[in-house]
């Protein structure tokens, strides 16, 4: 049953009248979602390996979040932070206690990095202003984080991009040495990079960073956007590489779906936020804390980091397997309930011929099948959409 009172092509045709072209879409009007699994306004059924481009960590409406909000919205629905609310005191205990420090909220990850960015400069001492970031990696929209963002294609036409930043190959810590210097104020890196093509850092490279950091006297940090709230099998990927930065960023998952974003600060770092110097009008709402608090409780409560980690090793044992059979698939790449295929040809074909096959996957870096799926993802949905993908490469022309 649907809640549609439009047909797709309405909504398409809304869409091109007054809604500005600047995605790529999909000829699919979306209208309800359980879980990994979502329908359209005709009513078809699809399977979401990709759900809300990994903001439903927990899938379509986990009941936890549906409840929270609902009841959150009955009580306040914003206040400023010129005042307490209880719940943003609340979901800032949950995130430092299962990672460190003190948080600071804003509603996405572009805002997260921005002020992961400002915090950083003002904590080292002045003139220290650079920023290295990484060739592959993605940290949002607005003008630091895009500048930020060693990609060539999201700079054109929208220069001159922001002065102060300074890009590395990723798992090259030679390189990464001869570019910090005495005006870097940070290291700043994805743990996995997700959109450069989920590449997973060599064993040695984030330690490495970390002590780079320490020697050069400048601040490491994670940009955790999508590898946050359980997303490789542990609350943050931090925690797998035994290193800890001095700044991390948040967003996506961090509330089940709901917009929020935000950082976690080092005791040592986070006063350098100090009054006056950043904030976010919407940041820390009562309603995303609400779901934020929802969310957390859902991973801990229904076992999700463990399905998780089960669920990563389905995925694995299914595409190298199937890599073994098709020439097709270049490499596999799997971090928790991060996965991509590397192909040898483009990608969003794929992406379309399994879309015809009702399972919804994403390509990005060109030739990368990415999924990002639910943690609550079942083995059977696993097994139904890697059947699918296999069907489609198979008879890839």
């Amino acid at each position: 049953m649907t809640i549609a009172t439009r047909s797709s092509q309405d909504t398409i045709a809304l869409f091109e009248k007054y809604v500005i072209p600047n995605y790529r879409r999909s000829p699919v009007c979306l209208v309800r979602g359980e879980g990994s699994q979502v329908w359209d306004a005709e009513g078809r059924r699809y399977l979401d390996l990709f759900p809300g481009w990994g903001c439903n960590i927990l899938g379509y409406c986990p009941p936890r979040v549906v409840e929270a909000i609902r009841e959150q919205a009955t009580r306040l629905i914003h206040v400023p932070n010129t005042w307490y609310i209880e719940a943003q005191g609340e979901f800032a205990e949950i995130l430092s206690t299962r990672a460190f420090g003190k948080a600071f909220f804003c509603n996405s990850g572009a805002e997260a990095i921005e002020a992961a960015i400002k915090l950083a400069r003002l904590h080292t001492p002045e003139g220290r202003h650079k920023i290295v970031s990484f060739h592959n990696s993605f940290h949002g929209r607005t003008y630091a984080a895009v500048t930020a963002t060693a990609q060539p294609k999201y700079h054109e036409g929208i220069g001159p991009m922001m002065a102060g930043f300074r890009y590395a190959p990723f798992n090259d810590l030679d390189a990464v040495e001869s570019l910090v210097d005495e005006e870097t104020a940070a290291i700043l890196i994805e743990p996995v990079q997700g959109e450069g093509g989920i590449n997973i850092p060599d064993e040695d490279f984030l330690p490495g960073l970390r002590k780079i950091a320490d020697e050069a006297g400048c601040l490491l940090i994670f940009d955790e956007v999508q590898t946050g709230m359980g997303r490789t099998g542990t609350w943050f990927a931090f925690q797998q590489a035994g290193v800890r930065p001095d700044i991390m960023t948040m967003a996506k998952g961090l509330a089940g779906g709901v917009a929020c974003g935000g950082i976690l600060a080092s005791e040592e770092v986070a006063p350098s936020l100090r009054l006056g110097m950043h904030a976010s009008t919407f940041g820390g709402n009562p309603l995303a804390m609400a779901a934020g608090i929802a969310t957390a409780r859902t991973i801990e409560e229904d076992g999700l980091l463990e399905n998780c980690r089960e669920m990563s090793a389905r995925f694995r044992g299914r595409f190298e397997k199937l890599k073994d059979e098709l020439p097709i698939i270049a490499e596999v790449r799997v971090k928790g309930l991060m996965v991509g295929l590397e192909l040898t040809v483009p990608a969003m074909p794929v992406v379309g011929k399994c879309m015809e096959r009702g399972v919804l996957v994403n390509a990005t870096h060109d030739t990368v099948v990415r999924h990002l799926p639910a943690l609550s993802i079942t083995a059977e949905e696993v097994d139904e959409g890697a059947h699918a993908i296999a069907e489609v490469l198979r008879n890839y022309v």
